[in-house]
């Protein structure tokens, strides 16, 4: 559970590090304007966005503290001695710099006079950041790696931080004057980004992931693939941005509704890309794995199709009165009916969402239901030794965190379902409150692609594992392209319902593919 925060800690500083410094670029390069509604909104975004950064490494070092066992004195004493805790230390305060000259200019807009210790706490940021990465504890090429590192932070917080931006100023529903100009400005700006952070995620790849080999038999070299197919849905919505843009008319002073809309997705890509890029940071580089490396051969078996299993062994046959015995295959077999028949009902979702798009099958659109079947099935083999299988009884499972959280998620899966068969249905109206199911779904992928349990790079725990990449880039598939499909007007939301589905069903497919053995 700690390294898993600490995980997610690291992706809300880098997504606030990215708000803050995009806004500070945003505001000199693209905005140029000190004053007014739009100005307030971005230094107001910068300056609770470095407080985000402080805030989750504040929480970082506490639970970094936890995990160390000794007294209070020498504990302190330890960290303060650490590289790591002076780079952290100096990027908290970078981003206490910003966010007390951000408050400064929103009052009195004199940002001429604070332009240099704004860049210069940018830089710093920047700086103190890559020193927390792996770069830092590398004895081979570090200052090459550290300056690649720094850039490739920069370069994601200009394009992806100024996205945000660029919503709440040039993408505002209000008529905004210079708008299309303002447009190509930020247009440009993201060409020069991506351009950079290409070029230093490659030079990044190349120090440390030593082959394809590297690339595909470790955890690391996974997530740099996973990453990489987040960024290419970012530089292909990008793309289209980008051509609609340059064809904008001069005196356009209303942005059309279909690039807001794919900057809205193009934005929350880029975030889960940034918590993606947090989870590198807790793997191993792959060139320093090489005896738990999976074979690629070892790899395809995982995904080979095969009639999957109905039949379960008998409770009997598990060891439900040792927690800590070790996995049988009696275990084994029961997780992967598990994985299959919930891949059922997956798929059958799926399928029936496909129908709905259509439009040829009316009665489709209650396809959420089957979330209720997932659930009951869930709820009875979620927990083998806990009440209605085992012998521990209802209540006396709530004291078990494991049960607690299980039964917690099939209650979350029931109201998930309940809720947008209500939107599907035409009984819940409300626009936004139909934007809960997508977001949930991209919420929810993204956080697949943070966890992993391959973290020591053991082969056997990799191989487990392995889908869980593809399945939390299909769960973000399903979120925004239902996203989409609830922001465009038609018929341009029939595409992104069709992708949206699609993912879905495949999600099913990948379960039904699902083995231990």
């Amino acid at each position: 559970m700690a390294a898993f925060l600490d995980v997610i800690l690291r992706g809300l500083a880098l997504s606030g590090q990215a708000v803050a410094i995009g806004g500070v670029l945003f505001a000199l390069l693209v905005y140029r304007v000190q004053d007014g509604a739009g100005a307030r909104r971005i230094w107001t975004l910068v300056a609770a966005a470095a407080a985000v950064v402080v805030a989750a490494q504040v929480a970082a070092l506490l639970i970094l503290a936890g995990e160390l066992e000794a007294p209070g004195g020498s504990l302190l004493a330890r960290l303060a001695a650490t590289q790591y805790f002076r780079a952290t230390l100096a990027r908290m305060l970078a981003a206490v710099v910003i966010a007390v000259g951000a408050l400064a200019v929103r009052r009195a807009p004199r940002v001429g006079t604070w332009w240099p210790l704004l860049l210069g706490a940018v830089v710093a940021l920047v700086v103190s950041a890559a020193w927390t990465s792996h770069a830092a504890a590398r004895l081979d090429h570090r200052a090459l790696l550290l300056a690649l590192d720094a850039v490739h932070q920069l370069a994601a917080a200009a394009w992806i931080g100024g996205l945000l931006h660029l919503v709440v100023t040039a993408l505002h529903r209000d008529p905004v004057a210079g708008r299309a100009a303002l447009l190509r400005r930020f247009s440009t700006l993201a060409l020069v980004a991506v351009g950079m952070l290409l070029a230093a995620g490659i030079g990044l790849t190349l120090g440390y992931v030593d082959g394809v080999l590297g690339l595909v038999g470790t955890a690391y070299g996974l997530m740099v693939m996973t990453k990489a197919a987040m960024l290419g849905l970012l530089l292909i919505l990008g793309a289209l941005n980008f051509v609609v843009v340059r064809r904008l008319p001069p005196d356009d002073a209303r942005a059309p509704l279909r690039l807001r809309r794919f900057v809205e997705v193009e934005l929350g890509l880029g975030l889960t890309v940034l918590f993606a890029a947090a989870s590198l940071t807790s793997l191993p580089p792959a060139v320093d794995v090489v005896a738990d490396r999976a074979t690629p051969g070892e790899i395809v078996t995982r995904f080979v199709p095969r009639l999957p299993r109905l039949s379960s062994p008998p409770i009997e046959a598990l060891p439900i009165h040792d927690k800590e015995a070790p996995r049988t295959d009696a275990d084994r077999a029961w997780s992967e009916f598990n994985h299959h028949i919930s891949g059922m009902f997956v798929l059958a979702m799926g399928l029936l969402s496909l129908l709905q798009v259509s439009g040829r099958v009316r009665w489709a659109r209650h396809w959420p239901l089957v979330f209720l079947g997932l659930a009951a099935f869930m709820m009875v083999r979620n927990d083998p030794g806990a009440w209605p299988l085992g012998p521990q009884g209802f209540w006396e499972g709530f004291r078990e965190p494991s049960v607690l959280q299980h039964r917690t998620f099939v209650l979350v899966v029931v109201v998930f379902g309940l809720f947008e068969w209500m939107v599907r249905s035409g009984r819940l109206r409300a626009p936004r409150a139909a934007l809960l199911f997508p977001l949930l779904c991209a919420v929810g992928g993204g956080l697949l692609l943070t966890h992993s349990h391959a973290s020591l790079n053991l082969k056997t725990e990799f191989l487990l594992e392995v889908t869980h990449a593809p399945l939390g880039v299909l769960g973000v598939l399903v979120g925004w392209g239902r996203w989409l499909e609830l922001r465009l007007a038609a018929p341009e939301d029939r595409l992104p319902a069709r992708v949206s589905a699609c993912a879905m069903a495949v999600i099913g497919v990948l379960l039904l593919l699902y083995r231990e053995s």
